[in-house]
């Protein structure tokens, strides 16, 4: 169901090599036998809160990938996939080196300074979440956020495992997230309205042009250039889609990556 994950505790210099989500074949995780009901559990309360001394190092790698963690997390906001981890690691430490809570209200992130405060909001069904960031993670494809299990339930996405989510920071005296009361939760696969990814934004059309060209040579037609007005300037925003599932979303962006484009991003507008 949800993400595997795998822990490294390696220090290296200047990196630090992280405990993650990875796929050992035949070591699966799992929701719990039992379901607790988690529909009473709390948001999270957003706080201030000094960095942890674990899990916040400049910069550290994980198979192969090199991360950095940010100094500043003011403004952040991203739309992607999300996942979810449960009975595997529960009870086992965190990257902040709290121990893990499948029943907290708590995610993984791989950049954010833990701990950190974001709010999720499921984008097929409308639901939100607050959780408390203080775990890295997931490792596995181009996913953006892993949740804690308890989450994952209030956002009615636990039987699919992931979802498109928008992920934004949030600060003390942000108020609690809501979830539309009777409403049925969409499939997780679902999309809300037309997403893209884009790929590329030039200010000169030629060189939006030759992007468009060479997404062509590798098999990827599905592309189109927006013109956007900034003041006196024209961007030219190269996007591919629109994209109409989570499969769709993640095969798309692990292709364009594979060519290099790792500033490749979703955009809805």
């Amino acid at each position: 169901m949800g993400p595997e994950r795998r822990r490294w505790l390696l220090a290296l210099a200047p990196l630090l090599l992280f405990a993650g989500c990875a796929t050992p074949p035949g070591d699966q995780d799992s929701a719990p036998a039992r379901p607790r009901d988690v529909s009473n559990i709390p948001d999270a309360v957003p706080q201030a809160e000094p960095r942890s001394r674990r899990g916040n190092p400049p910069v550290y790698e994980v198979m192969g990938r090199r991360y950095y963690v940010m100094n500043d997390a003011a403004g952040y906001r991203e739309r992607g996939v999300a996942s979810w981890y449960g009975t595997k690691f529960h009870g086992r430490l965190t990257s902040s080196g709290e121990p893990y809570d499948m029943y907290a209200m708590t995610a993984a992130h791989k950049t954010l300074p833990l701990p950190s405060y974001v709010r999720v909001t499921h984008l097929g069904n409308g639901r939100s979440v607050i959780v408390r960031v203080n775990d890295r993670g997931p490792f596995i494809g181009e996913r953006i956020i892993d949740l804690s299990y308890a989450a994952a339930v209030r956002l009615g996405m636990q039987e699919e495992g992931t979802a498109l989510v928008d992920v934004e920071i949030v600060g003390p005296g942000t108020t609690a997230a809501t979830a539309p009361a009777g409403k049925p939760a969409a499939t997780a696969t679902a999309v809300a309205g037309p997403v893209w990814l884009q790929v590329g934004a030039f200010s000169d059309a030629d060189n939006a042009a030759r992007l468009e060209a060479r997404l062509a040579e590798h098999g990827i037609g599905e592309v189109v250039t927006r013109q956007e007005r900034r003041r006196l300037q024209t961007i030219y925003r190269v996007r591919i889609g629109p994209l109409a599932s989570v499969d769709e979303i993640e095969g798309m962006l692990a292709r364009v990556r594979a060519l290099g484009f790792d500033d490749a991003h979703l955009a809805a507008d």
